[in-house]
């Protein structure tokens, strides 16, 4: 049975709405701990919007199962970025490195801006575990200091991660711009 002391913060079903002058009776569900408690907001928040912090045994069993690496066979139909410039735009303590961008300049003076998304699905297939999961989850989750994510670990450091001369596969978007930022024609690939 769940006890509290008065400055403790706790989760209660209401079993009986007040009427008129009488406060609602409920029943204790969870303690979540004293109200000055240092991550108390960060509680709060992740049991407010059911926030899961940790990824069903399944869930981290299939993406552990997932290669590394890019096969050979998936680069068939694919388009070799390798020699393209391109630049993360996570920021410095992001571990979760997924997009990236690309500018270049064309002969006829426009400029032709590449977007470069890490591409999850070769690696996890529509309906399996991790994309249940994932789709339940629908993005991560950024605080001040950590990351409630949308993808294990593995796929989201290690399997996914665009690091710097480590072959990847992406969804990649190519945007011709005029010289003043219009767009004039895109392709994705």
């Amino acid at each position: 049975r769940l006890q509290v002391r008065r400055g403790t913060i706790a989760v209660a079903a209401i079993t009986r709405y007040a009427l008129t002058q009488e406060h609602p009776y409920g029943r204790l569900v969870e303690v979540l701990g004293t109200a000055d408690a240092p991550d108390m907001e960060l509680r709060l928040i992740l049991r407010k919007y059911g926030l899961p912090t940790a990824f069903p045994p399944e869930v981290e069993a299939a993406a552990e199962t997932i290669a590394p690496g890019v096969p050979p066979a998936a680069l068939v139909d694919r388009h070799d970025l390798r020699s393209l410039l391109t630049f993360t735009i996570d920021g410095e303590t992001a571990r979760d490195f997924d997009d990236a961008v690309s500018l270049e300049s064309l002969p006829n003076g426009h400029m032709r801006l590449g977007v470069h998304i890490a591409d999850v699905s070769f690696y996890v297939p529509e309906g399996s575990a991790i994309d249940r999961e994932a789709a339940q989850r629908g993005t991560s989750v950024y605080f001040p200091d950590r990351v409630i994510p949308m993808l294990p670990a593995r796929l989201a450091t290690e399997v996914c991660c665009l690091q710097p001369d480590v072959d990847r596969l992406t969804l990649s978007v190519f945007i011709e711009l005029t010289g003043h930022g219009y767009p004039v024609r895109y392709d994705i690939v």
